[in-house]
Formats: structure tokens, sequence, C-alpha cells
């Protein structure tokens, strides 16, 4: 069965290798792919995996049946993460991986897909790339997926069902295998986190961070205008203006008690890189930074009644949040977009996974001047058509 990069497939490598060479490499579903002795869930069962290609679900068992509540519902851990995927798939020893593609419970469309895995990838220097990442990354489309399970005699959407489950065995699909050769050009590049930083004036030695990355995808493939340029105006020129407008007004007012710690984070779309990185190697001690905010991709619809926040209940900023959203006549709204997993997808994460308290917020509620409606379609047509794609540039 020929599959085409960026069509059927989109695989890539995040080893430092030039060539990537696996023949006909043994397919097997994994199920969604997942670890967890804290919830009694292990998708493998021992089963020896080295060599072979893991077939994997996109997030959780939950977000196709909330009842089972096996890891919280339906709002997504980082367990549904493609990147948790790929980490996990490594330390089975796994050649490769395509996690199957199904809009729904990944939040973001093929075309996403395709743009983000057909560029250049990136990642940090790692001491051990060999034991931390497969060799193929991949993603498959949900129906070239079914297909392939029919032709090996499998029912993919009955297997899918049977993942729900504690009970899951791994099914290797007789027959199938997967093969794929291609060169990998390999740079060494620096790339940097722009920080900048306010002395405080009582407690000098005390941090609160605000952050937002200033990287995008770069260029790909054209789109039906020929354009190729991935400008990322929402995604997330907003938030770097956002911090650029934050520091000139803390500039303006009088010092604040704390220090004011601005980071424009790098390589986010790559895997949330540069805060990672900061995270371990931390030029203001972690212990005395008390807190940081988080800006990533912002509104740009209008004025809205309430304020957003994506992974409510994950640190002591909720109450803090509704008191300062009070006065401005907007309530707070929780759980905001974490089926989707937004808490594990932008560069808060690696610090609150931490111990820092982060606060990842934005608008949500009605439009003040114009129907919800209307604030739906547009979010829903930028989900649809600008995501991850050249479209999302600035427009007057």
């Amino acid at each position: 069965l020929p599959m085409t990069q960026g069509r059927e497939v989109a695989i890539s490598t995040r080893r430092p290798a030039e060539h990537v060479c696996l023949k006909d490499a043994q397919l097997v579903f994994v199920g969604y792919g997942i670890n967890a002795p804290e919830r009694q869930w292990n998708d493998f069962k021992g089963q020896d995996l080295r060599g072979k290609i893991l077939v994997v679900l996109v997030n959780e068992a939950d977000f196709e049946e909330p009842a089972l509540n096996t890891f919280g519902g339906k709002a997504m851990t980082y367990y549904g993460r493609w990147t948790y995927k790929y980490e996990e798939a490594a330390k089975q020893g796994a050649a490769g991986v395509l996690i199957v593609h199904e809009t729904a419970p990944a939040s973001y469309g093929w075309q996403t897909v395709a743009n983000s895995w057909g560029v250049s990838q990136f990642d940090i220097l790692r001491q051990n790339a060999a034991a931390e990442r497969v060799p193929m990354e991949g993603w498959i489309q949900r129906d070239v997926a079914v297909d392939l399970f029919r032709r090996a005699g499998l029912d993919f959407d009955a297997l899918k069902v049977q993942a729900r489950s504690r009970d899951f065995q791994p099914v290797a699909l007789p027959g199938a295998s997967f093969s794929t050769e291609f060169d990998v050009a390999t740079n060494q590049v620096t790339s940097h986190n722009v920080i900048a930083r306010l002395p405080g004036a009582t407690h000098p030695d005390e941090t609160i961070l605000y952050t937002a990355h200033w990287d995008h995808i770069g260029m790909g493939e054209p789109d039906a205008t020929g354009d190729r340029i991935f400008n990322g105006a929402v995604d997330n020129a907003s938030g770097t203006a956002g911090l650029l407008e934050l520091a000139r007004m803390f500039g303006r007012a009088p010092r604040t008690e704390r220090s004011i710690v601005m980071i424009s984070f790098t390589g986010e779309e790559s895997g949330l890189l540069g805060s990672e990185y900061y995270a371990v190697n931390p030029v203001y001690p972690l212990a005395k930074t008390v807190g940081g905010f988080n800006m990533d991709s912002m509104n740009v619809y209008g004025r809205v009644t309430g304020l957003g926040v994506t992974g409510y209940g994950q640190s002591d900023f909720d109450e803090r949040l509704a008191a300062a959203a009070q006065p401005q006549g907007r309530a707070l709204v929780p759980d905001y977009e974490n089926a989707a997993g937004t808490y594990y997808r932008s560069d808060h994460f690696p610090l609150a996974k931490r111990g820092v308290p982060m606060a990842y917020a934005g608008s949500r509620g009605e439009f003040r001047d114009e129907p919800i409606a209307a604030r739906e379609a547009a979010r829903s047509e930028y989900g649809a058509k600008r995501y991850h794609q050249a479209a999302d540039e600035w427009s007057p």
C-alpha cells in the first residue's frame, strides 16, 4: 500500500542521524500507547516491541467514553499528547510510531499535521538522543489506517473500542509491515530565548515570569494561493506583542515588589524546546520564581465577558484571576479547552511540571459587541483554515 508524505502519512525524525532506513518493520496496534502505573493502565503488557512500528490512537480512552473516568474524564492529561506517545515508544525500543489522526480527539485537522511535520524538525541537544527518540515519528490518516487494518483482516473501529479497556492487549497486524527510507540533512544551530528583567523594589531575588513564544512553523509547501510563508500572526505574534506591551507598561510604572522577568521562548512549535531548556537551565532560580503568566494565541476578535483558564485547578492562581477579572465585568470560565489538551501544549507547562505556578488564560464567554455565534464561527474558521497554515497572517 503506497503512501505519500503529507497525504497519507506525515513522518520525520528527530534523531541526529544522516539516514533513516526501516525495512519491513512489523506493525503493531498498541491502543493509546500509554503506560500509567498510577492509573493501573499499561497498553504494552510487557510485550517485546523492539524494532516494531507502533500504531497508536491519539488522546486517551476517556475522550471517547468520558464515563470511564480512567484519566479523569474528557479533559486530556499529558498521556494523550503526541509528544508523550513518541517518548513512551522510545522507552519501549520501537523503531517508529504512526499516530492515527482523527480531527476531534487531536483537536486539529490533517492539514495542520502535514504542515507541521512537512518542515524542518528541531530538537535540543540530548546526551542520549538514540534512547530518547524513536528513529521515525509520524502520523497516518484515519481512513488509510482503516484500510490498512482491513487488509490485515482486522476491524479498526472494533479494536478502537477494545483499546478503552485496561485489559487491552497489543495486536500485531498480520502480514502488514512498514518500510521507509530517507536522508536527513542535520545542522546544529543556536536559537535564543530572549530574556529581560526589571529588578523588584523590595524582593528583587523573587521572580514573576511573563512568557510568550516568538517562533512559528517557518516555510512549507505552498497553499492554494501560492503562499508558503507561515507568519503565525495569532500563533504567536499576538502573544509576543502582548509581552512587549507589558514590558512597556512595567517600564513606565512604579517598581513592583518582586522582579519582573519577560521571556520570549524559541522552539515552542517544535515541542516546547525553549521553555524546556529554560526549565532545566533557569537563569533565575525556580525555587525563587513565585509564579508566571503565559501568553499564546491572544484574543484578536473583540471584547468578551469571560476569562478562560486553561488547566483550571492546576495552580492557586484561579481565585486571584477571578478577583482581577471581576472589576472588568468578566467572569472566570474554568476548564477552558481542556479536552484538547491545551494545558500541555504551550510554554507554561515545562515550568508548571517543575513546581512553578503558571497561569495560562485567555478570552472566553460572549462577545460584548456581537452574538456569541459570530465569535465561535471566527474561532472555528481559524482552527480549520488558519492554525499552523500560511493563512495565519495579519489583516487590517
